[in-house]
């Protein structure tokens, strides 16, 4: 038996575990009626999560300080939506990361102060499932709140959602997303136009771009493209020079090696999208 330390709403409880010191429970009325101190069996709850590290164990408990428990237990309703959603465990970190980000936009939001997410389009691209699960969550937290989430927020869950699924720090895929919009500012700056967010041809290049520092990132280098890259070198010297001049911010971003197969894609890329324009390449 556990005995429950404190009750976040009706549905989540934090308990005491002989073996993991915390664990919170998640159930539908498992907190109803409950009080600290109380004995509850774990296998009354559906689903049970332990924080391991010890570092994430403490900030968990720093949330539970400032931040309102039926906040903290609407949370963990939310992930525990997004593990069954994704039929994936999610990394613990998300528990912290997500729910202090979410409370403090909450708070900027109920205080009148705006906010933006210049990298929301190419987040939107390169995660399409995890942006489809956010824009829902966004909706269901914002319902529950009576508020409405901005746009520009779903995206920020968006990376919290990719980082917790792919075991990345949310550093790092912050990193990339802000290296792709660099990136795609570089061509539109080239070409001497802005590119069409909705064009397929975009949705392409961002979609390779993340894929590109992925690769680069894990050093899964594509074959060798040599025949190929001397027939674009003359075909289209203007994108072949821009692809190399895109993949030395790549390397010097990611401080490493990017393979000269790279140069290959990323001009049939641009020769795309500067083809489809009248008169694109100044």
């Amino acid at each position: 038996m556990l005995a429950v330390k404190k009750v976040l709403n009706n549905n989540v409880v934090i308990a005491s575990h002989p073996d993991h010191e915390e664990v919170v429970l998640i159930g539908k009325g498992l907190g109803f009626g409950r009080n600290p101190g109380d004995e509850i069996a774990g296998s009354q709850a559906e689903k049970f999560f332990v924080l391991r590290n010890e570092t994430e164990r403490e900030q968990y408990k720093q949330l539970l300080t400032y931040i309102d428990e039926d906040f903290i237990g609407l949370m963990e309703e939310e992930i525990s939506g997004l593990e069954e959603a994704f039929s994936s465990r999610l990394n613990e970190h998300i528990h912290v990361g997500l729910t202090d980000h979410l409370y403090f936009a909450v708070k900027r939001l109920q205080e009148g102060h705006g906010l933006t997410n210049p990298f929301l389009k190419e987040t939107e691209l390169a995660y399409p499932k995890e942006y489809q699960a956010a824009t829902a969550m966004a909706e269901r937290v914002g319902n529950r709140l009576g508020l409405r989430l901005p746009e520009g927020e779903i995206g920020f869950i968006t990376l919290h959602i990719h980082s917790a699924l792919t075991n990345r720090d949310l550093s790092v895929v912050n990193r990339h997303t802000q290296l792709v919009s660099e990136l795609v500012r570089r061509i539109e700056t080239f070409l001497g136009f802005e590119l069409d967010r909705q064009d397929v041809n975009y949705l392409r290049l961002v979609r390779h771009l993340h894929h590109a520092i992925e690769r680069v990132e894990t050093e899964t280098y594509t074959e060798n493209q040599d025949p190929l890259l001397n027939v674009l070198q003359t075909e289209y010297p203007l994108c072949y020079n821009l692809s190399w001049k895109l993949m030395k911010v790549m390397q010097q971003r990611l401080n490493k090696h990017v393979p000269d197969a790279e140069a290959v894609y990323l001009t049939l890329h641009i020769q795309r999208i500067s083809g489809a324009q009248p008169n694109s390449i100044r």
